[in-house]
């Protein structure tokens, strides 16, 4: 087996975040949960529901992982980038959002 690749950075980190979403549906679920996910976290401190948080993350992620379970085929980077993933994922929703990735 192969030693994974050590990033140290966004910048480094990024093009093989995108690699690993290139289905579009897998995208656009990524997009969904962490829309949702921000909504439930605006709510929550808005309404000082903070249970909401951790429901904020888990829909998050759920709507990520189905995405690459059934559609990428693949294993969500998170599990062996956790905060380079995370960073990414606001990165990608970001671009989504503005255009500069095909929603």
């Amino acid at each position: 087996m192969s030693q994974p690749a050590e990033y140290r950075n966004m910048e480094q980190f990024y093009p093989y975040y995108l690699q690993e979403h290139s289905d579009r549906t897998c995208r656009r679920l990524h997009f969904i949960g962490t829309s949702l996910g921000l909504a439930l976290v605006v709510y929550a401190v808005a309404t000082q529901t903070w249970w909401l948080i951790a429901a904020a993350f888990i829909q998050g992620y759920a709507f990520a992982w189905v995405g690459h379970f059934f559609f990428e085929h693949n294993k969500p980077a998170t599990f062996q980038y956790p905060w380079l993933s995370y960073l990414g994922d606001w990165k990608m929703w970001w671009q989504m959002l503005t255009g500069k990735i095909k929603f």
